[in-house]
């Protein structure tokens, strides 16, 4: 009977080249960024906005920028949280950040993290960790419901040392639109000496960063400025009238808004954004 080993080896081979990359298999060095769900996919073009562009959060980018280019450059750097209002920019900074870093030479890269996937960070950590790479791990509009006690631990040990908490060539970045990441309730947000603030950890969650910043609804001078940037950038006319309508309309000044309006001034005379 003939030796079947060396046929069998060879299929083996063939289907692991033809699977997709599981834990172990992947080449952290060959994209500028990746999305997680338990396995990674590489993201060949990281898209992110110019920093030029992201205006009406001056001080919120210049944080977010510095702390990127730390990371970067192999240097300390801290876990962040960013908070606030919606539109107004923050997975879009997180992105123009380490766009920005990576031209500077910077070896590190994003890495966002799908919802589904959270339970599955440890083994993420422990592939990040065998690497030179920095890496930002994000994970955008993060938020627990009421009685998940486990997700917030869990945030907390990865942050806090705990035995599968990031190695030190990782930090995450979370974007939430609560600052305690968890909801509260109208009562305890009235009483200003409030005794579970002492014992229910899920709402400090946001002192286990090293950064937590917040982002606001943009005054009107700020909406139009955003406008104006992109309306720049882009060779579009535009009518201060009709940015306020537009956003009248929609019941916010955001960035986001402000993009959208851009969005349909652009469609309007036969343009590609």
């Amino acid at each position: 009977m003939s030796d079947q080993g060396e046929p069998l080896a060879r299929i083996a081979a063939a289907l692991e080249r033809m699977a997709p990359g599981g834990p172990g298999l992947t080449d952290w060095d060959a994209a500028p960024a990746y999305v997680w769900h338990g396995t990674a996919r590489p993201v060949t073009t990281l898209s992110a906005p110019p920093l030029a562009l992201l205006q009406g959060i001056d001080p919120q980018k210049q944080a977010v920028v510095d702390n990127v280019a730390r990371l970067a450059a192999g240097h300390a750097a801290h876990d962040m949280l960013l908070w606030g209002s919606r539109g107004m920019g923050k997975s879009a900074l997180l992105r123009a950040a380490v766009l920005a870093a990576q031209q500077q030479g910077g070896r590190v890269a994003l890495i966002q993290v799908a919802p589904e996937a959270l339970a599955s960070l440890s083994e993420l950590f422990g592939e990040l960790g065998q690497q030179e790479r920095r890496f930002l791990v994000f994970i955008d509009d993060l938020g627990f419901e009421e009685h998940d006690s486990a997700g917030p631990r869990a945030l907390r040990s990865w942050l806090e040392g705990g035995i599968d908490a990031r190695p030190a060539n990782v930090r995450i970045a979370v974007t939430s639109n609560r600052r305690a990441i968890v909801p509260r309730h109208l009562s305890e947000q009235d009483d200003p000496i409030n005794p579970r603030d002492a014992v229910d950890d899920r709402l400090a969650l946001a002192d286990r960063f090293g950064l937590s910043i917040g982002f606001h609804n943009c005054s009107q001078d700020d909406y139009l400025a955003i406008v104006g940037g992109y309306c720049a950038e882009y060779g579009l006319d535009w009518d201060h009238g009709a940015a306020l309508e537009w956003s009248k309309r929609r019941g916010a000044r955001s960035g986001r808004v402000a993009w959208q309006f851009v969005t349909e001034l652009a469609g309007r005379a036969g343009k590609n954004l």
